[in-house]
């Protein structure tokens, strides 16, 4: 394990998530304020995600041909310039188009990042490689949120975007300058193509249990993103900065959990434990539309972000095992690609719920996607069965010769 890499990687990127993060309490009432109605809000959040949709599929598989930095630097380069555009838009209209290029952009970070990772881990620690990382990642969203609404209230909404721009720029700069290239593991079969990536995918059920549910998981994230602020500001009728408490509390347990659930992955069968991690996320969304005060919101969402990082250690340990069949940079885009269709969808149809319900419908309509997801993923993977040979080998490695 290339420990100084692994650690140049993690504080990259937890100052770049927290730079995506600061806007994240106050951008859909920054849209709303332009007078945008649900369906512009999802557009704005969906057009981020589509974008990135469309530049993954190719940057995974060239990137196990050439490597992941250089793509890590153009992403984080384009994330910084665009971040900076937020501040002269005036409508939803430039939003959507704002989002849109950036999230193209954005397409070349997550998947870079968590394929870098994936070269790192060794055999039988996925689960605890991956739960660090991500207790990372999650630890940059759950301080952006509180971090950005503060500054929005006490410096103004275009202060929290001159931020982002510059953590951006300090992770881009930590990136070029520390962490060192890695060539990505040469494995047999990997796609060399953005056909290849969906015909392997095609064949592997495996693939496309997990899939199936990284894109609910994917869009339920994407509902509570874009309409918990809505549903708490409409609902209480609190501001930017009680609504960024309430975006932490939710992604501060979210990270923590990570390397506890890690391990427990790299012990226990993965699968089963995302199974379990996806019946509490439905209990979850099941919960939110409910009538609260400020306090008993604040429990749920403390919980609920709990419940939300349960499976998503075992997963990226799962895409991991399969990414050392199909490439790292391919099976890691196919994961982020999952998530960003969902994110992609789930605001647009969030969005005409809202509009032909009400906002509380859209945390009902996103329990019943995950039902449907959890539930592909629970047959498409019944034969998955936890290499538990590994483990015992490792245990047997530090034993004392006789």
């Amino acid at each position: 394990m290339n420990i100084k890499a692994f650690v140049v990687l993690l504080i990259s990127l937890f100052s770049s998530f927290v730079g995506v993060a600061l806007v994240t309490p106050f951008l859909p009432l920054y849209a709303t304020d332009m007078g945008a109605s649900g369906v512009w809000l999802g557009l704005i959040f969906s057009s981020f995600t589509i974008t990135r949709a469309v530049v993954m599929p190719f940057i995974g598989p060239l990137s196990d041909r050439k490597g992941r930095k250089l793509f890590l630097c153009i992403g984080l380069g384009g994330y910084t310039v665009l971040s900076f555009f937020y501040v002269l838009a005036t409508t939803p209209y430039y939003l959507v188009i704002i989002r849109a290029v950036q999230g193209a952009t954005a397409g070349m970070v997550i998947p870079m990042a968590r394929a870098y990772i994936g070269d790192l881990c060794p055999k039988g620690e996925e689960g605890k490689w991956h739960g660090y990382a991500n207790g990372a990642f999650f630890g940059g969203f759950a301080a952006g949120p509180i971090m950005g609404g503060l500054i929005g209230e006490w410096y103004g909404m275009n202060a929290s975007f001159y931020a982002m721009g510059g953590l951006s720029l300090l992770s881009l700069l930590l990136t070029l300058f520390f962490l060192p290239e890695m060539e990505p593991q040469q494995v047999a079969g990997r796609s060399k193509s953005f056909k290849g990536l969906f015909q392997q995918a095609s064949t592997s059920s495996m693939m496309q249990g997990l899939t199936s549910f990284r894109a609910v998981l994917g869009l339920a994230r994407g509902c509570l993103t874009t309409f918990l602020p809505v549903l708490a500001a409409s609902s209480l009728g609190i501001g930017t900065g009680a609504i960024g408490i309430l975006v932490t509390a939710h992604n501060i347990p979210r990270a923590a959990v990570q390397p506890f659930f890690g391990k427990l992955a790299d012990r226990f069968n993965r699968r089963t434990l995302v199974i379990i991690g996806a019946i509490f996320i439905i209990i979850f969304f099941s919960l939110i539309p409910g009538q609260y005060n400020y306090w008993q919101l604040l429990v749920l969402v403390i919980l609920g972000g709990v419940v939300f990082g349960m499976p998503l250690s075992p997963l990226a340990a799962l895409y991991t095992e399969q990414g050392r069949t199909f490439g790292m940079g391919t099976a890691m885009s196919l994961e982020m690609l999952a998530m960003a269709i969902g994110m992609g969808i789930g605001p647009i149809v969030g969005g005409l719920v809202a509009d032909a319900l009400n906002v509380g419908s859209v945390f009902y309509f996103s329990a019943g996607a995950l039902l449907v997801g959890s539930f592909l993923f629970f047959m498409l993977t019944r034969g998955y069965k936890f290499n538990t040979a590994i483990a015992a080998q490792k245990a047997s490695d530090i034993q004392p010769d006789d």
